[in-house]
């Protein structure tokens, strides 16, 4: 009797511990789904990879812009000549003397040009930053949105356990139920006292499948609070989402990403066509050498000149096509790689349908098949009451009730699961 009393003792002290905290102190706080999607975006090391990203495309930006600004350069140059300029004069001239021009000659000189016409070059190169930018930001949007499936499996994690700890305190109770009966029986001489000890082993038992639910949410929400870089512990409140409108188009961050990365060679093959084009500029020189822009002086002298300068260079003409027909291919390769993820999540997006409609027809059944588990059991309570029941038969009626319900449980929340995991796999999530 005394080990039987510790045994119900015992029982009872880890039922309170487990379902007591929640009903005192501070009110637990609550998580939705799309709260903890973006919990775990933000926590994410890699989205600090966008501030970097922003800042290389503003750099290069900003250095294309610059192709604008005068270009100022010092250059200095000391030659040696095997011939000068003479004048084939022999005969004297009065009042006029014919220079000699040295063989060494002296040039240092600040010249400055202008870009005046570019053919839009400087203005396509800032384009294919910009662009570049783009492809690299929603590479890293496809990136994070490999989260979601996570934070799914997570999630729905623990929603499962926590209906599992519901029907778990119900079992629990029926089983206690049944405690008290067996000992009316055992005090009015009608039952042994071994059917109160089954019933108590199977209670005992019960409660450590209890203790393992709680040990595996406890490392759930373990995990989850990693992921979303926010302290969890057993009094936060998880939400059950509603059930979410199916859509059929798909929108994932792949297909932005193709789209971008087209734009890239489209932008490249404007640059490859710009680069023919001749350009206009500005310049100005001046300077100090010998001889001076004066022909007809030998000596060391100040200059300056300037003017206009057209440039156009035909060295890419060679190259050209060539380079095109890359271009062309690198697109093409874009849009069968795009193809190529279509069809691949159009047959996962139909394989995900068919398990959603395999849950809903489950569920169906479930409801029928708990309601005739609880007829039996509850004609069980009154024939266990009434002594014609062995305590044995009686725990298989309420382990048969009870895996009818942890099976609806189960079930139900896969379903919310599959809805998720499809809204994930079309694009859905907000």
């Amino acid at each position: 009797m005394l080990q039987n009393a510790r045994r119900l003792i015992a029982v009872c002290i880890l039922i309170t511990l487990i379902t007591g905290p929640a009903s005192y102190g501070q009110q637990p706080s609550a998580l939705n789904i799309n709260e903890v999607y973006q919990l775990a975006r933000g926590n994410y090391p890699l989205t600090k990879q966008q501030q970097l990203i922003a800042k290389t495309s503003e750099f290069t930006v900003s250095n294309a812009a610059k192709g604008y600004l005068p270009v100022l350069s010092i250059n200095g140059q000391a030659t040696y000549q095997s011939a000068v300029t003479n004048f084939p004069i022999s005969i004297p001239l009065p009042g006029f003397t014919i220079p000699k021009y040295s063989k060494d000659q002296y040039k240092v000189y600040v010249e400055g040009d202008q870009i005046i016409y570019d053919g839009g070059l400087i203005k396509n190169q800032q384009q294919v930053a910009k662009t570049t930018e783009a492809v690299q930001e929603q590479s890293l949007e496809v990136e994070l949105y490999q989260l979601y499936s996570r934070v799914n499996e997570l999630f729905f994690g623990i929603l499962l356990i926590d209906e599992q700890l519901k029907q778990n305190g119900l079992l629990l109770n029926d089983i206690q139920n049944g405690i008290d009966k067996a000992k009316a029986l055992v005090a009015n001489g009608v039952a042994y006292r071994s059917s109160v000890d089954e019933l108590e082993a199977q209670s005992l038992q019960v409660g450590q499948e209890r203790i393992s639910l709680m040990a595996n949410k406890k490392g759930y929400i373990a995990m989850l609070a990693i992921f979303i870089g926010r302290a969890l512990d057993s009094g936060t409140t998880f939400e059950r989402p509603f059930m979410p409108v199916l859509a059929a188009e798909i929108r994932r961050p792949e297909l932005l990403l193709y789209d971008n990365q087209k734009r890239v060679y489209n932008d490249q093959q404007k640059l490859l066509n710009l680069q023919l084009l001749p350009k206009l500029g500005a310049f100005a020189q001046g300077g100090y050498g010998r001889p001076g822009l004066n022909m007809l002086s030998n000596n060391f002298a100040w200059y300056y000149l300037g003017g206009l300068k057209l440039t156009w260079n035909f060295g890419s003409i060679y190259t050209h096509k060539k380079q095109m027909q890359l271009l062309d291919i690198g697109r093409e390769t874009i849009d069968l790689q795009k193809e190529s993820f279509l069809l691949n999540t159009s047959m996962v997006q139909k394989q995900q349908i068919v398990g959603i409609d395999k849950y809903k027809e489950l569920l169906n059944t479930d409801d029928r098949i708990i309601a005739l588990r609880l007829s039996v059991k509850n004609a069980a309570n009154a024939q266990l009451q009434n002594g014609v029941l062995n305590v044995h038969d009686y725990i298989t009626v309420l382990n048969a009730e009870d895996q009818a319900r942890q099976n609806k449980i189960l079930h139900e929340t896969q379903l919310l699961q599959a809805l998720y995991n499809y809204q994930n796999i079309i694009g859905n999530v907000k």
